[in-house]
């Protein structure tokens, strides 16, 4: 997918546009249901980095990253080859150690119809031992910046 970043919504929420290429889809031109967790997990990485708290940093500054704990998709709508998606990220709840988001996937031309819902719940660890920790407090504030409005 080719991709480029969008501004924050002033609503609440991150939003992220992608196109769908050949690779991210089955021999029936519809993208393929676990390719949704990779564009999921891009569209996370741009939303922080617009933020101003990248994956990288945290790990160099603070010996910290995110893992995935849990995700939950709900599939109720295929996305198609050459279509432009757009993928809004919110947060849900920002704890001591992780965070839940939403990521709702909608075509550019249709946003008022979800074609994938995912829930995906974020653990924050020490990278020497996979253990939780605290998030630090910046990564934490801009995580909230993410709350719907």
């Amino acid at each position: 997918m080719s991709v480029e970043p969008l501004p924050t919504w002033p609503q609440g929420g991150h939003r992220y546009r992608m196109r769908v290429y050949y690779e991210d889809t089955d021999a029936a031109g519809v993208v393929y249901y676990a390719n949704y967790l990779k564009l999921a997990e891009r569209a996370r990485t741009e939303s922080l980095r617009d933020l101003g708290i990248p994956h990288a940093e945290l790990t160099r500054l603070h010996g910290l990253m995110f893992m995935v704990r849990r995700a939950k998709l709900d599939y109720l709508r295929p996305a198609r080859l050459d279509d432009s998606v757009i993928v809004q990220t919110q947060t849900l709840l920002a704890g001591a150690a992780s965070v839940e988001l939403r990521q709702t996937f909608f075509l550019e031309e249709d946003a008022s119809r979800a074609l994938v819902v995912a829930d995906i719940q974020l653990a924050c660890v020490r990278q020497a031992d996979m253990r939780a920790a605290r998030m630090p407090p910046r990564w934490r504030q801009a995580l909230l910046a993410l709350l719907p409005g």
